[in-house]
């Protein structure tokens, strides 16, 4: 019924739409349609493939610039062709900071001090894109305000933390043909990019299975009293999934055609019990009376295991644990009918048969299959930095397509679809593990979308200051 809801929702709020141009006018109430008009925004709906006007010079909002925000500001301040116009951050120490760090003559204005001060920055006419780095619950609502303001938004992960909100940012993309992108930036790690290129090509033949995770010790930072405003990160566990599913599925998704040839169709998920976290939290409680609320509160057990099969038969299995002693690993696995790819824990691995190959294979390989991007950009990006240079080239590519007018790497139905696994995952463990179906983001667009092409053609022509 959700599908034939929001369908219906659609189709009733064509009325009370308008087109001036190809951009959507502001008040709907004196909006006025004509046949024409109604067949052109159907004709734009899918996002998948969109390319909006071109951007001589991206001008950018960051909102939140606590954690993952300040390294995006640093970032991309090193891209040619973009102007930092505003940052905020409900804490003005922080705000300050990033604007302050930004180079050239003009500092970027500053929003703070207010809940919802990122409402004046989305409101600005001198804002192209919004870029988010905010607490969780905040990024779907953000996004939509943003992009009814008009403005392109990239939103650090997840996209959103209901279906409902998954479902929203997709009508909102559509409705006000803005870029909704999700900052999964393990889709522009090295092995990552090789890999897809590989399969692109054929070398693992027809694939079979995917693997991917989010295993990263983050038990005692979680609970830190400074780790993350207002704890928020820590009250994410009180929920029981996978809570951070797209580092390890989103490169998986873009070597199966997820979106674009292919679709999940259902899930299951299963929990261990919590043997770390609610410990943990009880034995702080009984040294620091800051922690007495969080030691009333039951978490999400250590080891999430979640499978996904798809419409053409293929399986995922999607890993999420961050309270036990173990190494990061994100799997990143990759099987075929020819061939097998794996990274980690490292080191990187292939195979076609029962043996890895050798290091000097390896090394042949990764010059045959360097991606276009890794070649253009990939030295410079492990020099600017971010997680060994994946940040880096993401946020240049995202750069680089609104300057030459190009469909983005990831769409807004991705960014819904990889979202979505969380609370789906929390549905079915809550269920004894029933299988849960996953929505189709694209409404069946998925069998006539392109793949997502791994080229710079068009583009390319961004530098570095």
């Amino acid at each position: 019924m959700e599908t034939s809801r929001r369908d219906f929702i659609r189709l009733a709020g064509l009325t009370s739409l308008g087109i001036m141009g190809n951009k959507l006018m502001a008040n709907p109430a004196e909006e006025t349609w004509t046949d024409a008009a109604v067949q052109n925004l159907k004709s734009q709906s899918n996002m998948c493939g969109f390319a909006a006007p071109k951007l001589d010079v991206v001008r950018i909002g960051f909102i939140g610039v606590g954690n993952r925000g300040a390294s995006a500001v640093y970032r991309i301040d090193h891209i040619q062709g973009v102007e930092i116009n505003a940052i905020c951050d409900i804490r003005r120490s922080y705000a300050e900071k990033s604007a302050n760090g930004v180079k050239g003559s003009k500092k970027p204005a500053v929003y703070a001090d207010k809940e919802e001060a990122w409402k004046e920055l989305c409101d600005r006419q001198d804002i192209d894109l919004v870029y988010i780095c905010t607490p969780w619950s905040l990024h779907a609502k953000i996004a939509n305000y943003a992009m009814k303001a008009d403005k392109h938004v990239a939103i650090e992960v997840p996209a959103a933390t209901t279906v409902d909100d998954c479902w929203e940012l997709v009508e909102t993309s559509e409705k006000y043909q803005k870029h909704c992108m999700m900052l999964e930036n393990c889709c522009y790690d090295f092995f990552e990019l090789m890999t897809l290129n590989m399969a692109r090509q054929g070398i693992f033949g027809e694939i079979i299975h995917g693997e991917g995770a989010y295993i990263h010790d983050l038990l005692h930072e979680n609970f830190g009293k400074n780790s993350y405003y207002d704890m928020w990160r820590l009250k994410e566990n009180f929920k029981n999934g996978n809570l951070y599913p797209t580092h390890g599925l989103g490169p998986i998704c873009q070597i199966m055609d997820i979106n674009r040839g292919d679709k999940m169709e259902y899930l299951s998920s299963m929990s261990s019990k919590d043997f770390s976290m609610e410990p943990l939290a009880k034995s702080l409680a009984a040294k620091d009376p800051f922690y007495e609320p969080f030691a009333k509160h039951t978490y999400r057990g250590n080891m999430n295991v979640t499978t996904i099969k798809t419409y053409q038969g293929r399986t995922i299995v999607v890993e999420h644990d961050v309270s036990s002693p173990r190494p990061y690993s994100r799997i990143h696995q990759i099987s075929g009918t020819k061939g097998i790819a794996q990274k980690w824990p490292e080191p990187e691995r292939i195979a076609f048969g029962h043996d890895w190959i050798s290091p000097d294979e390896m090394k042949r390989l990764e010059e045959q299959f360097r991606p276009e991007i890794v070649q253009k950009v990939g030295e410079m990006a492990k020099k600017i930095g971010g997680h060994g240079g994946m940040d880096m080239m993401m946020d240049w590519r995202l750069i680089d397509c609104l300057r030459n007018g190009l469909p983005l790497d990831q769409d807004v139905y991705d960014a819904a679809l990889w979202s979505a696994i969380a609370p789906l995952s929390e549905q079915s463990v809550k269920k004894r593990s029933n299988s849960i179906d996953v929505p189709d983001f694209t409404r069946g667009k998925w069998k006539t979308n392109l793949k997502m092409e791994l080229t710079l053609k068009g583009g390319g022509t961004t530098s570095f200051k």
